[in-house]
């Protein structure tokens, strides 16, 4: 990571946890690892180090998007996915800001894992707009990192189930669209 650059990587155990979790509601968890999100699409906001949207592209997810707001770390994404030959596209725009674009064809699954101080209206506004804008497929999962000290977020009419599981100071909360 670039110096300077305030992250907070979602943590190995974390991570296995919620490909885990994404390949059983997918129904793919029987698969080997590097196909277990094969046929998903997966949008990463709030990227930083690119760890998470990265190894869903290593575990057969395309296309992939990773919004991450610092340039430099960005550039490093960049270079990490070319190195691991991951074809991925990364843009280095505010997640808030990206979410306002509408799109053409909307993701299987949307990571979100903003800044933990993120007050909880915004919260909510960014999840609202992943739906108002179509960035989450009617079928799709949104899924939260948040620390196990914020509260629940409240969750926008269309998801249709909704779950959570806690790993230590982190919290990972799922809502299904259908």
């Amino acid at each position: 990571m670039p110096r300077g650059i305030g992250t907070r990587p979602t943590t190995d155990r974390v991570r296995e946890a919620l490909f885990s979790a994404v390949a059983a509601w997918a129904g793919t968890a029987d698969r080997p690892a590097d196909e277990s999100l094969s046929g998903l699409s997966f949008c990463d906001l709030y990227a930083g180090s690119g760890a998470v949207g990265l190894e869903a592209a290593s575990r057969g997810a395309g296309p992939g998007l990773l919004v991450e707001a610092d340039r430099d770390t960005a550039r490093l994404i960049r270079r990490n996915a070319a190195d691991l030959r991951l074809v991925v596209e990364i843009t280095a725009v505010q997640a808030e800001w990206q979410l306002r674009q509408p799109l053409g064809t909307a993701y299987d699954v949307v990571f979100a894992d903003p800044p933990y101080d993120l007050d909880a209206e915004t919260l909510d506004g960014l999840l609202g707009a992943c739906i108002d804008h179509h960035w989450v497929s009617p079928n799709g999962l949104l899924v939260l990192e948040r620390s196990r000290r914020t509260r629940d977020p409240i969750w926008p009419a269309a998801v249709a189930k909704a779950w959570r599981r806690a790993y230590g100071e982190t919290t990972l909360h799922f809502g299904s669209l259908s």
